[in-house]
């Protein structure tokens, strides 16, 4: 057990935050998320939400402040909807992190399917909302 690391964050995913480089991206998938389908970098914390994961991860690491959207969600399929209170969700824990972060932007299906395929990594968490992917983007880690 590490000081100051949450208990969400495996020692798998430890590692895969810290291997990841400035833009490299990371997708927090809901349950269904097909992610063998798109990355061979998949690990799983079935049975957490992602809204507790963003809590865990975002001490972390900066999310890329050149990169105007560093935080991305799938948008709803034509004649779907989304349930805001997830964005909302998501939004809550991130600014407990980044009190003053951008809004999160959303992307059509096909091309969030696309960046997921250039991942550094996928996890799958055991989150079961409707569209409740997010891809965060990390930064550059200014030296004190």
């Amino acid at each position: 057990m590490l000081k100051g690391i949450s208990p969400l964050v495996s020692p798998e995913l430890l590692k895969v935050l810290s291997e990841m480089g400035h833009g490299d991206e990371i997708v927090f998938s809901d349950a269904h998320f097909p992610a063998k389908s798109f990355n061979a970098n998949v690990l799983r914390l079935d049975g957490v939400k992602i809204s507790e994961l963003l809590l865990g991860v975002l001490p972390l690491f900066e999310l890329d402040s050149y990169d105007p959207a560093p935080l991305i969600m799938m948008a709803a399929v034509e004649g779907d909807t989304l349930d805001p209170a997830v964005k909302e969700s998501y939004l809550k824990s991130i600014r407990k992190i980044y009190p003053n972060y951008s809004p999160i932007i959303n992307i059509d299906r096909n091309t969030f399917y696309e960046r997921a395929t250039k991942a550094f990594a996928i996890v799958v968490t055991g989150e079961t909302v409707k569209y409740g992917n997010i891809i965060l983007k990390k930064g550059v880690t200014p030296i004190s």
